[in-house]
């Protein structure tokens, strides 16, 4: 019987345990929530630089302007109000009156140009041609935001996972310190092994400084497109293996770029320019109508009126105006080909260089790491061994360090590359067809 409060006491004291281990795990839980909804991700940083840009706000004011003067321009002229007196005397015995000639009119009236409906719908669909190249503009501008924003996104990424990288051998080489300086209080280690793991050490920081400034600086040229979301941790890195584009098919995927897109928007409102000064060889009419008011004495008049511009000398205003603009719409082709040429080089070369680092990167993560690791390790058993000098050591440690740092600088030169060529084109568009990737271990 006396065992029976104890266990009664371990009972509780295990639902005890196991509620406030629970609790524990759940508020813990809750955290790493809140930390992962609190990152910042590279798609989330690209949509609020994109509602942040001021420029894609000025180019949808210069579509809805384009789109409001389309209206207008498809509206005849306003009519024109005309109001005088003719004919009234300043001599003779009737000068200054208004009444006492019989040519002296007091006149009122309106004119109307008449604009044939040809040219009014050419000017209105010449102004929706110019909502469209501000429509390209657009997609221009947002593609440029999100491929700025990525490449700052991608900087402090990578600027801190270098400081992370220093900053874990900076930890060594002070342990190395400590463990020379125990060596050298207990008689089995030099003066020198700790002025050198010393020296060691003060290196490092001063390269975790840089890469701390570096990475501040980073985090500066981020928040001028995210703003203060710039302060938030950032998520993960994203996959650079894999771009939107097809080397095989760029004079197809290309002609859709935001940049030729606008060119041949521009050729669009060339080749309408052409069309409304073929039109214009067709003069348009002005018609008249007035009231005339005379004395009392005589007849009131109306008179109504036709004006005709005379196009008498064509072949040298309007066909040369015509030629003109068909000479501009050329030009306009001419510079769509010699871009979207300039594009598809470039692109190449893009994704060639891409290509490259690719495989560079490929090798040395699997190959020159591992070698520059297991060469540490076997300098510091040597010197364990009393086979090698500390100094032997901490040059190991300093090759190490120099080739994980410039493997990480080559992968964030790729990934500069991966974001010039994945959004050459807006996310809005999707992913282009006949992406192409390349494989993490060609071998």
């Amino acid at each position: 019987m006396p065992f029976l409060p104890c266990a009664r006491h371990s009972r509780r004291a295990a639902v005890f345990f196991l509620v406030r281990w629970a609790t524990g795990a759940a508020l813990l839980c809750l955290c790493f929530v809140a930390e992962a909804a609190d990152l910042l991700s590279l798609p989330e940083a690209q949509r609020l630089a994109v509602a942040r840009s001021r420029q894609i706000a000025a180019e949808n004011a210069a579509i809805d302007a384009a789109r409001a003067m389309s209206v207008a321009a498809g509206q005849l002229p306003d009519p024109v109000l005309k109001a005088g007196v003719d004919n009234f005397p300043v001599t003779g015995p009737d000068r200054g009156s208004l009444t006492a000639d019989f040519m002296t009119m007091r006149r009122i009236g309106i004119s109307q140009e008449f604009i044939r409906s040809d040219k009014r719908s050419l000017r209105s669909e010449r102004y929706l041609r110019e909502a469209d190249r501000t429509l390209a503009e657009k997609d221009k501008a947002i593609a440029t935001v999100e491929r700025d924003t990525a490449i700052a996104w991608l900087d402090r990424y990578y600027a801190e996972a270098m400081t992370s990288i220093v900053a874990a051998q900076r930890e060594r080489a002070q342990g190395e310190e400590q463990a020379a300086d125990a060596a050298y209080r207990s008689g089995r280690g030099s003066q020198a092994d700790v002025l050198a793991a010393k020296a060691a050490v003060l290196q490092f920081d001063d390269r975790l400084d840089e890469s701390m400034r570096r990475a501040r600086s980073a985090t500066i040229a981020l928040g001028r497109w995210v703003g203060d979301a710039a302060a938030r941790p950032l998520a993960g890195q994203p996959m650079i293996d894999t771009i939107r584009l097809d080397p095989s098919t760029l004079d197809t995927q290309l002609v859709h770029h935001p940049e030729v897109a606008a060119m041949v928007r521009q050729e669009e409102i060339a080749a309408l320019e052409a069309r409304l000064a073929q039109a214009n060889k067709k003069a348009d009419w002005t018609v008249e109508v007035a009231y005339q008011q005379r004395g009392p004495s005589f007849s009131n008049m109306v008179s109504v009126g036709v004006s005709v511009p005379l196009q008498w000398d064509q072949k040298n205003r309007q066909d040369r105006e015509l030629a003109a603009k068909l000479a501009l719409a050329e030009q306009r082709r001419a510079e769509r080909d010699e871009m979207l040429r300039e594009h598809v080089a470039e692109t190449r070369a893009l994704i060639g260089e891409w290509q490259t680092n690719r495989a560079r990167l490929t090798r040395q993560t699997h190959e020159l790491i591992p070698l520059a690791k297991e060469r540490s390790e076997a300098v510091l058993a040597a010197y364990r061994g009393g086979k090698a000098m500390l100094v032997d050591v901490l040059a190991a440690r300093r090759n190490e360090l120099d080739v994980r740092l410039a493997a990480l600088q080559l992968e964030a030169d790729t990934a500069r590359l991966w974001a010039q060529l994945n959004f050459l084109f807006p996310t809005s568009h999707g992913a282009e067809p006949g992406g192409v990737a390349v494989p993490r271990n060609p071998k």
